[in-house]
């Protein structure tokens, strides 16, 4: 039960197949809508306002994704630190790290963004934006960073909902931000109407604008509910830093947000690999690449539901239902990536042509490009929820190294050796490869690996039901060992609390 008697979601019981996908389902439309409120941010800039104005976004956007990606990881070790809290019903853990978080959350997002501010024009000549929209990306960056605050602890809220069991209300807020940013741009662009005409700055603060407004109303929603998230009179010593979690947050956050700069990077180095062999491969790289982003989402909101489920049943200290929770993810991972894979290979010319002319001689290239690419989502996607639920122990490093070695000791260098002798073709027989290391690494540490053990903070856990049935005697034992255990935690770790 959280404050007030409210009753929190638990995913430690119940049937974790329809729990699962019930969980995923709004991640996976929180994925589309951003992406899709990307797609319509990119098209009112290019058609209002030209071609080097979307070249300035697209320069200040790798920087702003870069910058979330960071904190995504932060964002990730608080929710898994929540969870496991949860999971045990040891509410004082759960405050502590709630206050922790937030306290963190507010300084590293104000630092960014003042950092940000005055750094901007710095940072746009190190990436060697055009001259002719270096003006433009200035002016949106700026604003971008002076929204950073927002962006930060908004997504730091969502993942912190998400780790007591409740994926709902952060899309039910990310439906009103994207649509509010939708409706925002094309008036804050132009000056339509009482609006002012801030062109390109007009786009940054259409985000800046609904990020704020939404991020107050989802505080103001949480306070309403009496949720565990917000911290009222008499809490607000928690904001004190706990250097405990502190030491968490950053030790098992960063490698997670490194994971993702290393993935970011390593698709820029694709495509500087695909740019030598000329703008109709690179155009059909682009539009391919448009649908692998939707092609990946299943998976990835299924990896956010696996870690969040993971990370209640070990602190519930019911690792036979955290086996149960990867088997079934791993079953509709590859069912949900598998589907639009077989669908965009039979519908593959005309799915293109949404982002090709039907005479461009990309549109044949782009073909052959999903023929030998679009099926190595099938094992990423898998190796996606045996990582996510590795990680939701705490041990974030072994699916750190496996995709550094699989995007950068197979994928990368594979292209460079084959591309001399087979041309662009040993770009794209680089991409199943990669991923099926991948899979092979991520898979064989799950079942060999000593993540079992990990945990994010120590809590004590509840008193566990009859496990779930499935596993042999072995399972049992150490679940029942490991719950032991931290039954047995010290008693000073409670007066922290």
């Amino acid at each position: 039960m959280g404050p007030g008697g409210r009753k929190m979601p638990d995913l430690t019981t119940g049937p974790i197949g329809k729990t699962l996908i019930l969980f995923a389902l709004p991640v996976l439309a929180t994925n589309i809508l951003q992406s899709l409120n990307g797609s319509a941010n990119a098209i009112w800039v290019s058609h209002v306002l030209g071609e080097a104005a979307l070249t300035a976004t697209s320069n200040a956007n790798q920087i702003m994704f870069l910058m979330l990606g960071a904190v995504f990881g932060l964002s990730m070790a608080s929710n898994i630190m929540i969870g496991q809290a949860m999971g045990a019903r040891d509410e004082a853990t759960a405050k502590r790290v709630i206050g922790t978080s937030t306290a963190f959350f507010i300084v590293v997002s104000l630092t960014v963004g003042a950092l940000g501010v005055y750094l901007t024009p710095h940072i746009l000549d190190a990436m060697g934006t055009p001259a002719d929209a270096r003006r433009d990306a200035i002016a949106y960056l700026r604003v971008i960073f002076s929204a950073m605050p927002f962006m930060y602890f908004f997504s730091y809220v969502m993942m912190a909902q998400r780790g007591t069991g409740d994926s709902r209300t952060p899309f039910y807020f990310s439906l009103v931000m994207v649509g509010m940013d939708v409706v925002l741009n094309p008036l804050l662009i132009t000056g339509f109407g009482p609006f002012p005409e801030l062109g390109i700055a007009g786009s940054a603060t259409a985000t800046l604008v609904s990020q704020t407004i939404t991020l107050f109303a989802m505080i103001v929603h949480l306070y309403r509910r009496k949720s565990i998230l917000v911290l009222r009179p008499g809490e607000f010593h928690l904001l004190i830093p706990d250097l405990t979690i502190i030491k968490g947050l950053v030790l098992k956050g960063l490698p997670m947000g490194f994971q993702m700069m290393v993935t970011s990077l390593a698709a820029v180095t694709m495509m500087s690999l695909v740019n030598q062999h000329g703008v109709h491969t690179s155009a059909a790289y682009g539009a391919a690449a448009q649908l692998w982003t939707y092609v990946q989402m299943p998976a990835m909101a299924l990896g956010a539901a696996v870690s969040s489920m993971a990370a209640q049943n070990i602190g519930a200290g019911k690792m036979d239902r955290v086996e149960l929770v990867a088997r079934s993810g791993a079953l509709y991972a590859l069912l949900f990536t598998a589907v639009p894979v077989v669908l965009i290979y039979l519908a593959d010319p005309w799915v293109l042509r949404a982002f090709l002319p039907a005479t461009s001689p990309s549109l044949p290239i782009a073909i052959h490009i999903n023929s030998i690419v679009l099926w190595g989502f099938i094992p990423f996607g898998i190796a996606f929820i045996f990582s996510g639920v590795v990680r939701s122990t705490g041990a974030v490093w072994p699916p750190l190294l496996a995709m550094i070695i699989s995007l950068w000791g197979v994928r990368v260098p594979l292209a460079n050796l084959l591309e001399p002798s087979l041309g662009a073709e040993a770009i794209w027989i680089a991409f199943p490869i990669g991923s099926t290391t991948t899979l092979l690494l991520a898979g064989s540490y799950y079942l060999w690996g000593g993540w079992r053990k990990a945990r994010m903070l120590p809590t004590t856990p509840m008193a566990t039901e009859e496990p779930d049935t499935g596993f042999g005697q072995p399972m049992i034992e150490e679940a029942e060992a490991m719950a032991d255990a931290a039954s047995r935690a010290p008693a000073k770790e409670e007066a922290k609390g």
